[in-house]
């Protein structure tokens, strides 16, 4: 007679980073995740405002400051922070404390082939990753972005919705794109770089600079 083995997996508990407006997106993005494609669920917000939330009838509580919390066996994390470098400094902190993170796949989410994707990223509705893209740790691919092939995204970078950053283009660590904005083929843009809302990156970003318009000119930075 055969015998059947029941194995009960431990879910893990998902802390969010920030629950700000895009943490609230990003707790609505994880639970379109089908229960039978993920062995987390979601228990809370890691949040430096205690009251963040007291405005908006959410089921779910801050638990504790992330600069402050210790990670347990248990907990999974991915981090709803927009601004890349406090971003990064907050991802760093706890990946030094023993944190793991997982990257968020919406379903309606495309992804080619021959990608490399890093820790911790987060893929919003609608967008598009095509072929041969490597995408660092830490990464946010807001709603309807596109990043074609051949791309390099840096750690640590913010795509707003809309954004287009199309083939063979580079973004380097910590690189903030505004919504609808767009780097053209090839173009690279510098670490912690600032594109506005609707510019167009035709060859160059320096790193550090800010810029804005069609063509995006440097207003900022060094």
């Amino acid at each position: 007679m055969a015998v059947i083995l029941r194995i009960e997996l431990k879910m893990k508990r998902l802390l969010i980073i920030g629950a700000g407006g895009f943490g609230r997106e990003v707790l609505h993005w994880a639970l379109d995740v089908r229960p039978q494609n993920r062995d987390w669920e979601v228990s809370g917000f890691l949040d430096a405002d205690p009251a963040v939330l007291d405005a908006y009838n959410c089921r779910l509580p801050i638990l504790a400051d992330p600069l402050h919390y210790s990670p347990q066996e248990d907990d999974c994390f991915i981090c709803a922070i927009g601004h890349p470098s406090t971003k990064l400094k907050v991802c760093r902190s706890l990946k030094e404390r023993g944190a793991h993170f997982i990257t968020l796949i919406h379903p309606t989410a495309i992804h080619g082939r021959r990608c490399v994707l890093g820790e911790g990223c987060i893929f919003c509705p609608g967008s598009i990753i095509t072929v041969d893209v490597t995408i660092g740790d830490f990464v946010t691919v807001n709603a309807h972005s596109t990043i074609g092939h051949n791309a390099v995204v840096g750690q640590g970078c913010t795509l707003s919705g809309h954004v287009d950053v199309t083939g063979y283009a580079s973004l380097g660590e910590g690189v903030f794109l505004g919504s609808h904005a767009v780097v053209l083929p090839g173009a690279t843009v510098g670490d912690y770089a600032v594109v506005g809302a609707g510019s167009v990156v035709l060859k160059k970003v320096k790193a550090g600079a800010t810029v804005m318009g069609v063509p995006a000119k440097q207003i900022a930075g060094f």
